[in-house]
This record gives structure tokens, C-alpha cells and sequence, in this order.
């Protein structure tokens, strides 16, 4: 396995937001964290990232311990991180913010290129002078997907990739994590919309009160009804 969470606990002020997650990603998997909000999914990925400090647990990438690191060493350890805020560089172009995101090449992890990411992306090899506080919410997905992939990261942390987004976007970020998995990147996912997540994921794990109450397979989670309806549907 590429990553490795063990009895993760996190809390925000006496708030005990993470109770005991445990999960794991191999390269080239993609994993997705779904559930009703509130229920802990983008507190893990804070957690595993060092924006928010583990207060309990463990967190492994390639056997080497990262929970109690600081984010920018995570970082440089191996894995992406794609907040659900997007968080582009608005005072600089898309190339710009795509040449701060260029990582030294690992032995272990695929090298990607800013000409790779022009690849998936075509719209953003067009805006490439334009500042990127200018660009739309779909671009700007676009961008920090593609600043983020440029670290050459073992293992890729995605909050929420398709809030927002037009169906031809959609279909770009689809096929841009399905290719990058192919290649070798862990994925995880946090997504909203379980028809998503069920058409992309290997493994899915839904999140209630802090805990992964159910894991399994895409056609897994289609069959439990029980599960759907207790952690996933809105009354």
C-alpha cells in the first residue's frame, strides 16, 4: 500500500471531529470518501495533509511516518493535495502558477510535465497569460489540478473536484484522475456526488460521525441499501 491511515482522531478546538479512521490506498487505486456533510470526509484529507494536527493516529506513506509533520514537508514527502477552495495564485498566469507547482522527479512516481497538463487541460494552454483570479470555477479546478499533479505525487488528496462544474468539465477531471491512476497515482476523493464517486472509484468508504461505517467496492455499495440509506440519502 502507497498510504497507510490508522486509527486517525482529530479535533477542532474540544470538538472531536475524527474518530478512529482507518484506510488505505495502493498505487494507481482510486478511493473515494462519501458521505452526508459534516461527516469527517475533508477533515481527513486536512488530517493526512498536516492542515489539521492528527491528535491520535497514524499516517504511512511508503512506510515512512507523516502524521505529525508539517504540510509543506508532507508535500515534499509524496503527496498532492487539491483543496475543495481551489486556491490558485489570482495575481498570476495559469503558467505561472503551473511553473511553482514543477516538484523534483521521484523514483518511485510518475514525472508529469506542464505540456502533460496542456494535454488534458487544452483551455488552459489557450489562458495561458491570463491572470488566474480572472479564470472560471471550472478553470480554476483545471489549474489547481494540474499545479498540484506537477508535484509528481505518490499519492493525490482531491476535495470535491466536480462542486460546480459543467458536464464537459466533468468528463476532463474524469478522465484526467482515471488516466493519472492508470499511471501509477494513488487517488483519493472526496465527492458529493455518489454517482460520481460509484463510477470512478475501486473502492469507496462512507463516512458518518467521524468514522468509516461501510467499505467496499462500487457494485458493493450499489447492492447495500441499508448503508445508502442510513449515511448517504437526505430525508
Amino acid at each position: 500500500m502507497a498510504l497507510v491511515v490508522h486509527d486517525l482522531h482529530a479535533r477542532y478546538g474540544k470538538s472531536h471531529i475524527l474518530r478512529g479512521v482507518t484506510f488505505s490506498v495502493a498505487p494507481g487505486e482510486i478511493v473515494s470518501l462519501v458521505g452526508r456533510n459534516g461527516s469527517g470526509r475533508s477533515t481527513t484529507l486536512k488530517a493526512v495533509m498536516g492542515l489539521v494536527p492528527p491528535a491520535q493516529g497514524s499516517v504511512m506513506l511508503d512506510g515512512m511516518t507523516l502524521a505529525g509533520r508539517q504540510p509543506f514537508e508532507i508535500a515534499r514527502s509524496g503527496i498532492g493535495y487539491v483543496p475543495e477552495e481551489r486556491l490558485v495564485f489570482a495575481n498570476l498566469t495559469v503558467e505561472q502558477n503551473l511553473t511553482l507547482g514543477l516538484g523534483r522527479r521521484r523514483k518511485d512516481a510518475p514525472h508529469w510535465t506542464i505540456a502533460q497538463m496542456y494535454g488534458y487541460f487544452p483551455r488552459l494552454q489557450e489562458r495561458a497569460r491570463t491572470l488566474a483570479g480572472s479564470l472560471s470555477g471550472g478553470e480554476q479546478q483545471m489549474l489547481t489540478l494540474s499545479r498540484s499533479l506537477l508535484g509528481n505525487p505518490r499519492v493525490i488528496l482531491v476535495d470535491e473536484p466536480t462542486e460546480g462544474l459543467a458536464p464537459k468539465v466533468v468528463d476532463a477531471v474524469i478522465h484526467m484522475i482515471t488516466d493519472i491512476a492508470n499511471r501509477g497515482v494513488g487517488v483519493v476523493l472526496v465527492e458529493q456526488k455518489l454517482t460520481f464517486a460509484l463510477r470512478i472509484s475501486q473502492r469507496l468508504l462512507v463516512m458518518g460521525h467521524g468514522q468509516i461505517v461501510f467499505q467496499g467496492s462500487s457494485d458493493e455499495l450499489r447492492q447495500n441499501a441499508e448503508v445508502r440509506r442510513n449515511w448517504l440519502e437526505v430525508a
